[in-house]
């Protein structure tokens, strides 16, 4: 068979394979990141809680403790602890290693909602944790050291003094002069590397035991003649598996409003051009948009200025179903809370007076709350006087849908069914509502 023959032959089996399976066009674009020192267009707080290590017989990470030395000998009352890069990498080589058990790494798993990725996590051990330690020196002063270059020895790093954590705090600066770079390791292309990112480390109302971590680090991507930058949640984890991404911010140095911000699965405009942020690709560190063949008006997504996703659910205590749509006409707030968190139980008192002194032709508030027996949340709706509708989001299928990453979180929606704001509370919720049906009654 000549070459001539050959191809028309692969031609004429591609049409077949396209008539058979149909032939889609990928729409998914590939965009190779740049890491950069600093959060960029992004707020940053103090970032994220780190344990210090608990010999509790019974703590099902034990087994998993780094074993380090070198701790300075002049110090008293000292901890040690680690700092995670990678929980998913963490939990997936301990367990292959037997240093977790099957049962706590299968309840991991359902509350995560996490289905390993075997492609991107390796059996092998990784460095994706850094040891710290802290204590006090020879004069009383909090201390701290960190494992920067993650060889389990302390004695070649040098101690500092803790941060004391505030809300005022200028992070930006403390990222360009107070970070040390730490290393560790993770795939890349599936072979581990070795890299280095800027940590801070600051202590919670003056208790040395009380720690909070961040990793002073973004990303950066181009779309043709636009730069889009990108951040790891909350700054906590070098995981990107839940990404921020905003366009062009960076160019001015202004701060990103938060409620602008596209995460995982919502919808960045650019031009007259819809993508879809799909989320990051760590192991070949790419930013995965695709680009959308629908209008604006045609998607639903949990943005300001779009139509929400629907749901029909049973209404908690009654037969009835609630379904989002069927409240067109209406403002409606959907809050997502659960019994055990303590700012949703504080918020209680705000939703009763809204909700009481309100038109419910007008307003509604749809409770969504986590999954509960329902004669616990019987008893807790008797106690509080909550009498607004509530659903009981079993298996979190809701929540999951919205991209809830922390409660309470707030949904309002006008009466033609589109989200206006996102994660008012309080005063500055009871405000807006007021105002708004104000202007309606008008």
């Amino acid at each position: 068979m000549n070459k001539l023959i050959r191809i028309k032959v692969l031609l004429l089996l591609s049409i077949c394979l396209c008539l058979i399976t149909g032939c889609e066009k990928d729409n998914t674009l590939k965009l190779p990141i740049t890491y950069q020192k600093g959060f960029g267009p992004f707020e940053s707080s103090g970032g994220g809680s780190i344990a210090l290590y608990n010999n509790d017989k019974n703590n099902p990470w034990k087994n998993t403790f780094l074993k380090v030395s070198g701790v300075p000998k002049n110090w008293t009352d000292t901890k040690v602890g680690d700092i995670h890069s990678d929980m998913y990498q963490y939990v997936y080589q301990n367990y292959h290693l037997g240093n977790i058990s099957k049962e706590w790494y299968d309840e991991l798993k359902i509350m995560w909602n996490w289905e390993p990725d075997t492609l991107n996590l390796s059996k092998e051990p990784i460095k994706c944790r850094a040891a710290f330690a802290v204590g006090n020196d020879s004069t009383g002063n909090a201390m701290v050291v960190v494992d920067a270059n993650n060889n389990y020895d302390f004695s070649d790093d040098e101690p500092f003094e803790l941060i004391q954590f505030d809300s005022e705090l200028d992070w930006d600066s403390l990222a360009n002069n107070e970070a040390i770079d730490v290393t560790f390791e993770r795939l890349l292309n599936n072979k581990k590397i070795q890299f280095k990112v800027p940590l801070l480390i600051s202590s919670v109302n003056m208790d040395q035991y009380y720690l909070l971590c961040n990793f002073a680090q973004y990303g950066t991507a181009k779309l043709g003649n636009h730069l889009i930058s990108i951040h790891s949640f909350k700054f906590t984890n070098l995981t990107y598996n839940d990404v921020g991404i905003t366009i062009d911010q960076s160019l001015n140095g202004e701060k990103v409003d938060l409620q602008k911000v596209v995460f995982n699965n919502e919808y960045l405009e650019i031009g007259n051009d819809l993508y879809k942020n799909l989320g990051v690709n760590r192991n070949e560190d790419v930013l995965l948009l695709e680009k959308m063949d629908l209008s604006k008006n045609q998607i639903r997504s949990t943005q300001i200025g779009n139509k929400p996703f629907d749901f029909s659910e049973k209404q908690f205590q009654k037969q009835n179903m609630i379904s989002l749509d069927s409240l067109r006409g209406k403002y409606v707030l959907l809050e997502f809370w659960d019994t055990w968190c303590g700012p949703c139980i504080k918020e209680i008192p705000n939703l009763k007076t809204i909700y009481n002194k309100t038109d419910k032709s007008k307003f509604e508030i749809i409770g969504i709350v986590g999954d509960n027996q329902i004669t616990v949340l019987e008893k807790f709706a008797n106690k509080h006087g909550i009498t607004w509708p509530q659903i009981i989001d079993y298996s979190n299928k809701i929540k999951e849908k919205y991209g809830v990453r922390g409660i309470p979180a707030t949904f309002l929606i006008n009466p033609e069914g589109i989200i206006i704001a996102k994660n008012l509370r309080g005063k500055e919720l009871e405000t807006k509502i007021d105002s708004l049906i104000n202007k309606a009654s008008r």
